[in-house]
């Protein structure tokens, strides 16, 4: 019986990695390993990843992108070596599908890059064949990437409701 699970965050609405690296945590509670590659965040909160740290070797997280700054502060030719850097990221997310390094694997922020032009969908798609019959994955982001939703088992939609007032 098949364990692979495909899993998408995505939305306006906040949430979105605290889900992902919630069901990352869970798993790795039950013995699983747990990869965590962001994407799009900026490097201020350092508190964050010392934390994830003391989790190791169980739970890594990884990044990939050396500025500070935030992308789109960020000057063209910045950007470009961000987008470098965000690239060998795809590559290692893409080895660890390969491999099977671990059970779990949560690629945060990802779908965000379809925006931006950085990766496509197709790229994405490519992404989650990787994935082997043992795999989950966790894809969060902003983007819907509707056209992936044929291919993962399931979606969560986070939104920011709008409030009426009575």
């Amino acid at each position: 019986m098949s364990e692979r699970k495909i899993h998408i965050f995505c939305g306006s609405g906040t949430g979105k990695t605290s889900a992902a690296l919630g069901k990352g945590i869970r798993e790795a509670s039950t013995g699983k390993s747990v990869i965590v590659i962001q994407f799009l965040k900026e490097k201020n909160n350092e508190a964050t990843a010392d934390y994830f740290k003391r989790l190791e070797p169980e739970f890594r997280l990884f990044r990939f992108e050396k500025s500070p700054d935030n992308y789109e502060s960020l000057t063209e030719r910045e950007r470009e070596d961000e987008c470098r850097n965000i690239k060998n990221g795809l590559n290692f997310a893409r080895k660890v599908l390969v491999t099977a390094e671990c059970d779990v694997l949560i690629l945060d922020e990802i779908l965000g890059l379809t925006d931006r032009g950085i990766v496509t969908v197709d790229e994405l798609r490519a992404l989650i064949d990787a994935a082997g019959e043992s795999m989950e994955l966790y894809l969060t982001g902003t983007s819907l990437c509707e056209e992936l939703w044929p291919y993962v088992d399931e979606v969560t939609e986070m939104i920011n409701p709008t409030v009426k007032s009575l």
